[in-house]
């Protein structure tokens, strides 16, 4: 059988297309969206230390999707801002993404443990003959 194709309705313009990943936009839409933050991109940085409200007003975008760009990386708060985010952990300030970095230490170092937890025990690896190598499938 074919594969499935996973048609929504694009949160933009409303028009249908063909879902693959990420926002659930359509291309003309994202290629708009992105247009937006290139713009959002250059007033900020013709305009040093400006704020959240003054950027969506000067560039017509709504200061949820500068927050969402900040989330995501893409833009970071300079570190002489008034404008913060906080750490979804901790509530510590940071200036871009979505946890600090002691959390996103944190994080990394419970998932290596429950990783290295969830090995299992007395198994071993049989060691590998570079002389008389062997092909398997996977």
């Amino acid at each position: 059988m074919g594969r499935f194709m996973d048609i929504r309705n694009c949160r933009g313009c409303g028009r249908i297309f063909n879902y693959v990943a990420g926002p659930v936009l359509c291309q003309a839409c994202r290629e708009s969206l992105e247009g937006k933050f290139q713009e959002v991109k250059e007033y900020i940085r013709s305009h040093p230390g400006v704020g959240i409200p003054e950027v969506s007003k000067a560039c017509d975008v709504e200061p949820s999707q500068i927050r969402q760009w900040l989330r995501e990386e893409r833009l970071e708060v300079t570190e002489d801002s008034p404008i913060f985010l906080t750490c979804e952990v901790c509530g510590a300030p940071i200036r871009c993404g979505r946890f600090c970095e002691k959390c996103k230490f944190d994080m990394t170092k419970g998932f290596k443990n429950i990783l290295e937890s969830n090995k299992p025990k007395g198994v071993k690896r049989e060691p590998v003959d570079r002389e008389n190598p062997r092909m398997r499938y996977l």
